[in-house]
């Protein structure tokens, strides 16, 4: 049985580092299994995880100086709440960990500690069931647990509350600036080079720095603005972001030297942009439902793609003048 640290070395850091940009973020795992945190005893308690290793590393970092089971389950990488939702933090897996880690010999005692975000994917009833082992949900977030286990295990309506914070919301940029560079090279270039034929080199600089920060905006200042910026929808919200820098934009490369056509092709498109990739966010939100997005989906991707379409034709008609 492999015994593991609290500590985080900096491969662990670089590796956590690397994840957030999406460079080997499929890869970043551990093998799933049952760890010895410190010095457990048969009594100590077990606490479960998924194996992307970002969740497994946050989990043991927050227990530091305590000794406790760590089981892990196999995720393929994902963490705890998104593997909830695909099935993969679930019942069988559990039950099935349970059992190859041989964990019935290994403690005294039938209780296995679960974060809050895993509930989706387990029915605590089977479990017990199933293993014998009950269940019992401890914690959001990762750094609650020594005061979970210091409470007598139970959770204070704190550890229930699920934040999504301005710092939460910029960790999560990085991975989605990774995620659209290639939309931005082969759409941008396209832009650049399509616009440069038909115009000037110098518009179509221009046209490839607008659908940028169009992109730019839809990504970071869509997130980052989120609560500040109106409506309940996400491409409302990302529609908003791409106006203000439709209007910065506009000041700074001349806008007002423009024809109709351009001008309004201009505060259709961009605003679409932003849009889209601000509606793409809604998987790392943390209010946002399947059905929901679904339906939202329905309504705005027709939206913006009319909105393209007709900007297109506005683009011909003003010969980029």
């Amino acid at each position: 049985m492999p015994h593991i640290s609290s500590e985080l070395g900096l491969g662990d850091r670089l590796g956590a580092c690397k994840a957030r940009w999406g460079i080997g973020r499929m890869g970043f795992m551990v093998p799933p299994g049952l760890y010895a945190l410190g010095l457990p005893l048969p009594s100590d308690p077990v606490l479960v995880t998924a194996n992307y290793k970002m969740s497994y590393d946050l989990v043991r970092r927050s227990l530091s100086g305590r000794s406790c089971w760590l089981l892990v389950l196999e995720t393929y990488g994902i963490n705890v709440w998104c593997a909830a939702g695909k099935g993969t933090f679930g019942t069988g897996e559990l039950v099935r960990r349970v059992a190859a880690s041989g964990l019935d010999k290994v403690v005294s005692h039938r209780r296995l500690i679960l974060p809050i975000l895993g509930a989706a994917g387990v029915a605590a009833h089977q479990v017990a069931r199933r293993c014998g082992f009950s269940v019992s949900y401890a914690t959001i977030r990762a750094g609650d647990l020594p005061a979970y286990l210091d409470n007598g295990l139970l959770t204070t309506d704190a550890m229930r509350e699920l934040t999504f914070s301005l710092y939460e919301r910029l960790v999560l940029i990085p991975v989605e600036l990774v995620l659209a560079l290639k939309s931005i090279a082969i759409i941008g270039g396209a832009a650049l080079l399509v616009v440069a034929l038909l115009g000037t080199p110098a518009a179509g600089l221009t046209a490839f720095f607008a659908y940028l920060g169009a992109v730019l905006s839809g990504i970071v200042l869509g997130p980052l603005l989120l609560p500040w910026l109106p409506g309940r929808s996400f491409a409302i919200k990302g529609t908003v972001a791409g106006l203000l820098w439709c209007g910065l934009f506009y000041a700074v490369a001349g806008g007002p030297g423009w024809n109709g056509a351009v001008t309004t092709a201009f505060f259709l498109a961009l605003p679409a942009v932003s849009a889209f990739y601000t509606l793409n966010f809604t998987g790392c939100s943390t209010y946002t439902s399947r059905s929901g997005v679904k339906k939202e989906m329905r309504i705005a991707l027709p939206v913006m793609a009319g909105a393209l379409i007709v900007s297109l034709i506005l683009l011909l008609a003003g010969r980029f003048r």
